[in-house]
């Protein structure tokens, strides 16, 4: 996506633990500027903010913790379930996310940026790939997503399995990538693909990769 002439939002996206959040991390560290999709979730559901009050508004007031603050647990547990309640929830929130998107982009461009990622799940899913060319994704083997999914969330391979199987097919998100990473290595060999991925993001965009200077 053009924000300016001169700033490019380009997308990164995958499936549950296949390694997206440690590539945009990886590209952080060679100074990207990287607006994550899932932080921006949180901002607009923030304790007194409007989105927090659709929520509630939509789902009830169980939805909430004793602080007053969304119990995302909660709210996860209801979408999970129930397509017409996830639409619902995310009829409430991507307008207001991408409105923020925006903002954040507009802000970077100001201060000289050429490029940035825009981090987010569901790009392919909520029909923005054309916006967010190149578009990045990072692949992994459905096992070992239900292996590393179980490990970093503390759960069971069972309910992991069945947020894999809730999701688009990592298959179909990867047939619409410009640029595939595959996740199929040790963290040493997705730094390596991830530099690799990134470098060619700014030769399609013409942009010098000497910017970024590779994370040792």
């Amino acid at each position: 996506m053009r924000v300016t002439e001169a700033m490019h939002l380009f997308g990164l996206t995958g499936g549950i633990a296949s390694g997206k959040s440690t590539v945009a991390a990886r590209f952080r560290a060679r100074g990207v500027p990287v607006i994550d999709a899932d932080a921006l979730a949180r901002e607009v559901v923030a304790k007194g903010s409007p989105g927090l009050a659709a929520v509630v508004e939509a789902f009830g007031a169980n939805v909430l913790t004793a602080e007053g603050e969304l119990d995302r647990k909660k709210v996860a547990d209801v979408v999970f379930r129930d397509p017409a309640a996830r639409a619902r929830l995310n009829g409430i929130l991507h307008p207001r996310i991408g409105v923020l998107t925006m903002t954040r982009a507009s802000e970077l461009g100001a201060r000289g940026e050429p490029l940035a990622c825009y981090e987010a799940a569901l790009i392919v899913e909520n029909g923005m790939v054309e916006m967010f060319r190149p578009l990045v994704v990072v692949a992994a083997p459905e096992h070992a997503q239900i292996s590393r999914g179980a490990t970093r969330d503390h759960a069971r391979e069972d309910d992991v399995r069945a947020r894999v199987a809730a999701q688009m097919p990592l298959a179909e998100k990867v047939a619409v990538a410009d640029i595939v990473i595959e996740n199929t290595g040790s963290l040493d060999d997705l730094a390596a693909r991830a530099d690799l991925a990134f470098d060619r993001v700014c030769e399609r965009l013409k942009i010098d990769p000497s910017r970024y200077p590779r994370a040792q």
